[in-house]
């Protein structure tokens, strides 16, 4: 697909508009116990990064009140602005991940998952890992250009590409900004592998992209699934589709033929974890051919968000999710060390491994993928090239 100027400065006015629509005063601060917290939204607080000032909220007199003495508050709206990508491909070289390049179109994720391990890399632009990661996205309008540039040099070696690996490219957003769609035709025409990990239903909307994709071998998606418990789901994952709606965009991609692995991921000690067998039995009956599981992991600002939630919405079970997790981290909440990072170690870890493989050889889960081809892919003409005399 060649975008031309006209539709790209065409595009950008359309954001613009798009922008206008959800936008918020950037200066405004929510208390840790204002009422905005509780419409659809996960944080309980908007705390400075760990790269930031410390920021209060402060009262200062002014507020509106109604006749109960209680200050009407708005609710929270979801501000969305653009940044010119000068790069999108980024590369790394953790031994404990199976890909070693990655794309993001969004910062920040409406999804709004509490325990999100992204959350903390919006402290590098300013923000809160906190409410601003659910409220103040970031959205690059140029990344199927800036892909289409990065893959179109001489230099590039194919391998498989990851979307959704920090955050979610079907968040409510993409609906109306189809960056994700965008890049997605790129890789289609370059006949690029792609791995895509989402929680969001509209991937079905992109089937028309993958499945010619799936049938040349080029793609395979994620599906990540939490808890079956849609009260749950919605306290922890407040704008992300419900479990039985992510079942359903499986079966739909399946359907396509479209190959699908159900995640389990993060499975969350003393709260979950005790419906790995029936997350996996109900992925198996919509149609996936793989699995995975990941432990819950609290990197840096997120551990605090964690316990805030715990403490408000599953109280009594508090001090045993920190245990566990504690328990498989040698006394921390977290273990950022390879290897032990994602399942951590020790006698609780161990029996969900082994619970986790049961399930799998029994419900057919544990075939081997087949990978994802890479022989497929060629740089389309571009305008300009020199065409081949035979």
């Amino acid at each position: 697909m060649k975008i031309s100027h006209a539709d790209v400065r065409f595009r950008l006015f359309v954001l613009y508009l798009f922008s206008r629509m959800f936008h918020i005063d950037t200066m405004t601060e929510f208390s840790d116990q204002s009422p905005l917290r509780r419409k659809a939204r996960a944080s309980l607080s908007n705390a400075a990064g760990c790269f930031d000032l410390q920021r209060a909220a402060v009262d200062d007199g002014w507020s509106n009140t109604t006749d109960s003495d209680e200050p009407e508050v708005p609710k929270i709206e979801t501000d969305i602005r653009f940044e010119q990508a000068r790069s999108l491909i980024n590369y790394n070289k953790s031994p404990d991940l199976p890909f070693d390049r990655s794309i993001n179109t969004y910062r920040g994720c409406e999804h709004g998952c509490i325990y999100c391990f992204a959350r903390p890399t919006h402290a590098y632009l300013g923000l809160s890992p906190g409410l601003d990661f659910e409220t103040r996205l970031i959205a690059r309008p140029n990344a199927a250009e800036v892909l289409r540039h990065e893959l179109s040099s001489p230099r590039y070696k194919v391998a498989t590409l990851a979307i959704g690996t920090n955050t979610d490219p079907y968040q409510p957003c993409e609906r109306a900004l189809k960056l994700t769609r965008d890049c997605l035709q790129i890789l289609s025409e370059f006949a690029h592998p792609v791995a895509i990990v989402t929680k969001g239903a509209l991937v079905e909307r992109d089937i028309d992209i993958l499945a010619p994709m799936a049938a040349q071998g080029l793609v395979r998606v994620g599906i990540s699934v939490t808890t079956l418990d849609p009260d749950l789901s919605r306290r922890m994952e407040p704008r992300a589709p419900s479990p039985a709606r992510r079942l359903a965009a499986i079966r739909r991609l399946r359907d396509a033929g479209i190959p699908v692995r159900i995640m389990c991921s993060p499975l969350v000690p003393g709260l979950t974890d005790h419906e790995l067998e029936a997350m996996l039995a109900a992925g198996a009956e919509a149609g996936a051919d793989a699995a995975s599981w990941i432990m819950l992991r609290l990197p840096r600002e997120v551990s605090t968000l964690w316990q805030e939630w715990l403490a408000e919405h599953a109280p009594l079970r508090a001090e045993k999710v920190m245990n566990r997790l504690r328990e498989m981290h040698g006394g921390r909440d977290y273990d950022p060390r390879w290897g032990q990072r994602m399942r951590g170690e020790g006698p609780y870890a161990d029996v969900i491994s082994n619970r986790f493989k049961a399930a799998c050889k029994r419900l057919g889960l544990n075939q081997r993928s087949e990978p994802l081809r890479s022989d497929l892919f060629a740089r389309p003409p571009q305008a300009g090239d020199q065409l081949a005399l035979f």
